[in-house]
């Protein structure tokens, strides 16, 4: 029946002026992820609107300035799965996302003021750059990294590989767990530091990489950035006639993809969506979505070669379900449904999880296994959580999640589904669980 129903299918196409650009026919033209926001994160698109709020998974362009106020951090997310995380207090700008002559990714950014990370993969050969008081970081191999920037002074910490610095004095090494001071003061006059300083965010960014460490086994799709996610929260189902769909937990049956979002304009790209799921990266630019009776909507892999705007879909939609349409007249950010919530991990922060969340308010690792949870709240309908850990990213540290007594509130639909943790191309299939 699921064969005959997928020969059926017709597909749908909004063809919305996302991608008829001039920055679409671009082979230089890049796009990375906002991946994390907690806290107040503001974002200048050279869009003539000066700084905006920002929110998860906003794209990030060539020329995008980026920058955290007193109680905000951010991460971004290159395609290889790298990432750079800004800590409170910090500006930094994108001043190159493009190709070299021989197609390797190159990436500069300039650091402005405060403190980041930086745990560079690389992989495939891709260049990075960083920029920050006089001094010029080019990484050409894997590199995990602290710097900061000040008036007065800057410095760099080596947590893997060593470092090749330039700047006004110079070349300066950087040892791998060696810090380096340079006095901005005096020509950036370098110092190499008696003792390795620990600082309070180390935790955090120690968390995010085992998080995605974790949480991206066994990708084999081309692309790193996103895939973590998809690993926490959801899982993939081998559904006869459709193949392999991914679907995120606590979808429920009334769910669909485009239902929470906004729509973000880029001057040279035009409008882009900007799901307001933690998850909501990946399966929103390659791929489609797919909308499966008794199954609900489940994401399909594939489309690598080509970007795509964010609003694509396979087979016939629910009844009453409408895409978001394109807006006209306007630059400014118009919200979809609950928009683009700011995430944040409160150690105060209690969260009832219900059918139909589709993972919108969950910090990512926060509460361990969410396919387990996954299927209490297919039982019960929802299930309340006790506070998460300050710096909740990796179930390592946030082993398993509380949850007091479930909450009485009905049938959550379509819920539950299969494996929690396989590759794109499946192993072996976790079955077809949890529908009706």
């Amino acid at each position: 029946m699921f064969t005959s129903r997928f020969s059926s299918t017709v597909l749908t196409v909004l063809a919305c002026a996302l991608w008829a650009l001039p920055a679409a026919a671009d082979s230089q033209a890049r796009i990375v992820r906002l991946s994390d926001v907690q806290g107040t994160v503001q974002i200048d698109k050279n869009a003539g609107l000066g700084f905006e709020n920002a929110f998860v998974n906003l794209p990030i362009t060539q020329g995008t300035q980026l920058r955290t106020r007193e109680n905000g951090r951010a991460e971004i997310e290159f395609e290889d799965g790298s990432t750079l995380r800004l800590t409170p207090n910090t500006t930094v700008q994108f001043s190159r996302l493009g190709l070299s002559d021989a197609g390797k990714r190159v990436s500069t950014v300039d650091l402005a003021e405060g403190r980041a990370y930086i745990n560079w993969l690389g992989k495939s050969g891709d260049e990075f750059t960083l920029n920050f008081s006089r001094e010029k970081a080019e990484l050409r191999q894997a590199a995990h990294f602290r710097v900061a920037s000040s008036s007065r002074i800057a410095e760099i910490a080596s947590f893997k590989n060593d470092l090749e610095l330039s700047g006004p004095s110079g070349a300066v090494k950087v040892d791998k767990k060696k810090m380096v001071t340079f006095d901005v003061n005096d020509n950036d006059r370098s110092t190499l530091a008696k003792n390795f300083e620990e600082d309070p965010y180390d935790q955090w960014d120690k968390q995010s990489v085992e998080y995605h460490d974790q949480y991206s086994k066994n990708n084999s799709t081309p692309y790193g950035y996103g895939y973590s996610d998809l690993g926490y929260y959801g899982g993939y189902t081998n559904l006869p006639g459709y193949g392999m769909l991914w679907q995120p937990y606590f979808s429920g049956a009334s769910w669909n993809p485009f239902m929470d979002g906004a729509w973000s304009w880029y001057p040279g790209f035009g409008y882009m969506f900007a799901s307001a799921y933690p998850w909501g990266w990946m399966p929103y630019y390659y791929g489609n979505w797919m909308f499966v009776p008794g199954f609900g909507w489940g994401w399909q892999p594939g489309g690598w070669n080509t970007w795509r705007g964010g609003i694509h879909y396979v087979g016939a939609a629910t009844a009453g379900f409408h895409a978001p349409v394109v807006p006209k007249g306007t630059v400014s950010t118009v919200v979809v449904g609950k928009g683009g919530p700011v995430m944040t991990n409160s150690p105060a922060m209690r969260a009832v999880v219900s059918g139909g969340s589709a993972g919108l308010g969950i910090p990512r690792g926060s509460y361990g296994n969410l396919h387990h949870l996954n299927s209490q709240v297919a039982k019960t309908g929802s299930v309340e959580l006790h506070a998460a850990p300050q710096f909740a990213a990796s179930s390592s540290h946030a082993a398993g999640y509380g949850y007091s007594a479930p909450h009485a509130a009905g049938s959550p639909g379509a819920i539950g589904h299969g494996s929690a943790a396989p590759s794109g191309h499946a192993s072996g299939g976790g079955g077809h669980t949890g529908h009706n």
